[in-house]
């Protein structure tokens, strides 16, 4: 394969963080939804956090979400502190799986990635 680099769109060094959470749960999506809804707000307000998107295959009863971070360590913080600690602990979740990735800007910004910050 012929090198695919775009003039002008070298990879370099990544700065942003993108967190991927995945895990399985019992009961309704219905019901899971209202359980989360209180997290949203906690979520919008982690400090380094751009935005998040949640994630929802009802038939699979898997959930999660992919956030972007500023950086890599704002991510960790957000894996160690108390809102992963309550989804690691609740009764209904199962097989909870996080990663990390870093992103490629330039490519993602020619093929339109959300990674600048929303405004407030």
């Amino acid at each position: 394969m012929r090198d695919q680099t775009i003039p002008g769109h070298e990879v370099g060094t990544v700065a942003k963080q993108i967190l991927q959470i995945n895990f399985n749960f019992s009961g309704s999506a219905n019901d899971l939804g209202k359980e989360f809804a209180p997290f949203a707000e906690p979520i919008a307000r982690v400090p380094g956090l751009l935005w998040k998107v949640w994630l929802m295959d009802e038939a699979r009863k898997e959930s999660g979400g992919i956030y972007l971070f500023e950086d890599p360590a704002s991510a960790q913080r957000y894996l160690e502190g108390e809102i992963i600690s309550a989804v690691k602990q609740h009764p209904k979740l199962s097989n909870i799986s996080a990663k990390t990735f870093g992103i490629i800007e330039p490519f993602s910004r020619v093929t339109r990635a959300p990674i600048d910050p929303i405004p407030a």
